[in-house]
């Protein structure tokens, strides 16, 4: 058994996103639906932990609220007063497709906080990796700007901070949620001490970013991997993209932590994305990752859970990334694993592989240590 630290707060499950579903907005023709982003996919997730038992055998922390001076590493003074002024008044929108109602900037920087704590853990040796169930995500917050559900770059922050306070040169960032990590990207992009990997569906959100060609500048050139994958991808393709893409550039990069934004959007039973993973697919990608991190950074590695709007699937599919941090023995029976499995589509398919081909083609750019 590995120790694996569990940050979370119940406050984060109470931040109030509005009637966002698959709409910005209702009106019209669109009719008022619930929020796309709500806390029932963490919190069945917790639950299922408590039901198997799994979450007795994790570290529990709570992080505290993020620290003003380290929102600041990384988002505007005018954005964060905005985003306060907003939540104060008990509604608005922080950017586009980013709804707030009372208290969410509070409850922002305690999501942040979560990340924060769990790199913290993680770095201080208190445990050998961990998980930090936050809520609101954070991988579309750009600097100045909400999108996407997310308000603060959760990972971004909590990144810097850990520089800050550890002097951690070498981070990876690998992003493997059905959307791009477009805040992630832009966190980044001009900077060489992390590395930003994106596993994602080509075009989905945002419509515009994510491409092959986006590769950073500057110091940053070549520090920026983005793999958009084709709608309907399923296990073989990211077990590709892992093998020939994420693993070789871990080894080339050699970082001293790395992060995964742990979105479960590309499940099959997902409703804003339409690639085909079940449970067991993050699971064994996690093994995988804990492999690489044991082999290259004394096992340090972090999930930060960020997208998945499949309040029934969600929670088995952390509950699979968790067992595999942990090295546990207590699973989560998934009565739609195996079929899942089954789907026409599962195995590499060719234009996958012609895709996956030409990002492991750019992995040879990326600078190891100096």
């Amino acid at each position: 058994m590995r120790r694996t630290a569990f940050a979370f707060h119940e406050h984060c499950l109470w931040h109030d996103g509005g009637p966002c579903s698959v709409f910005p907005a209702p009106g019209g023709h669109v009719q008022p639906a619930g929020a796309a982003e709500h806390p029932e996919t963490k919190r069945r997730l917790r639950n299922l932990l408590e039901v198997t038992g799994l979450i007795d055998e994790l570290v529990p922390i709570k992080g505290a609220p993020a620290e003003e001076a380290d929102l600041l590493r990384f988002h505007t003074r005018d954005y964060l007063e905005r985003l306060a002024a907003m939540s104060e008044q008990g509604f608005g929108d922080a950017g586009e497709c980013a709804p707030l109602r009372k208290d969410s900037y509070a409850i922002a920087k305690r999501s942040a906080g979560q990340a924060i704590a769990a790199m913290d853990a993680v770095l201080r040796g208190d445990c050998d990796n961990a998980y930090a169930l936050c809520r609101p995500p954070g991988h579309h917050a750009e600097r100045d700007r909400g999108r996407g559900f997310c308000l603060l770059g959760n990972i971004p922050v909590a990144v810097m901070t850990m520089m800050e306070r550890h002097g951690v040169r070498r981070v990876a960032v690998l992003d493997w949620d059905v959307h791009h990590g477009n805040g992630t990207q832009q966190a980044f992009w001009e900077r060489d001490e992390v590395l930003a990997i994106s596993l994602h569906h080509d075009g989905n959100y945002p419509v515009d970013s994510g491409g092959l060609a986006e590769r950073g500048e500057g110091a940053g050139f070549g520090h920026t991997l983005n793999v958009p994958l084709p709608a309907g991808s399923g296990i073989g393709a990211y077990q590709a993209c892992l093998e020939r893409v994420v693993i070789p550039a871990l080894e080339r990069f050699q970082p001293e932590l790395i992060v995964v934004a742990c979105g479960y959007d590309a499940s099959a039973m997902d409703p804003l994305g339409c690639m085909l993973l079940n449970s067991a697919a993050f699971g064994r990608m996690t093994e995988q990752l804990v492999a690489v991190a044991e082999r290259l950074c004394e096992g340090r590695l972090v999930m930060v859970h960020e997208g998945g709007y499949s309040e029934g699937y969600v929670p088995f599919c952390g509950h699979a990334v968790i067992q595999a941090l942990s090295g546990s023995t207590i699973a989560a029976q998934d009565p739609a694993n195996d079929e899942i499995a089954r789907w026409g589509g599962q195995g590499l398919e060719p234009h996958q592989a012609e895709l996956i081909g030409r990002a492991a083609d750019l992995v040879g750019e990326i600078r190891g240590p100096r």
